[in-house]
């Protein structure tokens, strides 16, 4: 959020962040206080926003809930925590606060959802049942805005979404698609 922050003050915007845990939001508002008003930090259930605030905003990050399944070489206790029963209550977690994020979003405008997981359920099946429940969304293509990011589109598979792996590229497992409202 700190760095978003930063980014949003230098272009003149503004930044919300809004996480349903009081404790991440704390952290959050004392990462970002420097920032004064260019930031507003919440503490709120992701789901309702689209509902709440309809067409508001111009750029929406879903950092996705998830298994956590692509940081387990940082973490390896982390798989004892979860079970394959996680999965689908995640995965519809992960699919309702894409589709309010996208309800949230101007037309135009993109969501980027993000998950440290490479579980196909919760990354490519989310997003494609959001093409298959919403006429009103196209998969843009993240290598396009990773051209600044030396060397890393060549890396990747040949499809309009990014999924990093440890052995690759040196992260997390992590998964990236960016959808546009239209």
């Amino acid at each position: 959020a700190a760095l978003l922050g930063g980014l949003a003050a230098g272009a003149g915007a503004r930044l919300v962040a809004n996480d349903s845990s009081l404790h991440r939001t704390e952290l959050v508002r004392q990462a970002v206080g420097w920032l004064g008003d260019v930031v507003e930090v919440r503490t709120g259930d992701g789901r309702t926003i689209g509902a709440t605030e309809p067409a508001a905003y111009d750029r929406v990050l879903v950092d996705a809930p998830c298994t956590g399944l692509g940081a387990l070489r940082r973490r390896p206790e982390s798989r004892w925590r979860r079970s394959p029963a996680d999965v689908e209550s995640l995965v519809a977690l992960q699919y309702a606060l894409v589709a309010s994020a996208l309800d949230a979003t101007r037309p135009g405008g993109v969501v980027a959802y993000s998950t440290c997981s490479p579980h196909v359920e919760e990354t490519h099946g989310v997003v494609e049942r959001v093409l298959i429940e919403r006429a009103d969304v196209e998969v843009l293509d993240v290598r396009a805005a990773l051209d600044s990011v030396g060397g890393l589109a060549e890396t990747l598979p040949d499809r309009p979404t990014m999924q990093l792996w440890p052995h690759r590229h040196g992260t997390d497992a992590m998964f990236v698609a960016l959808l546009r409202r239209t």
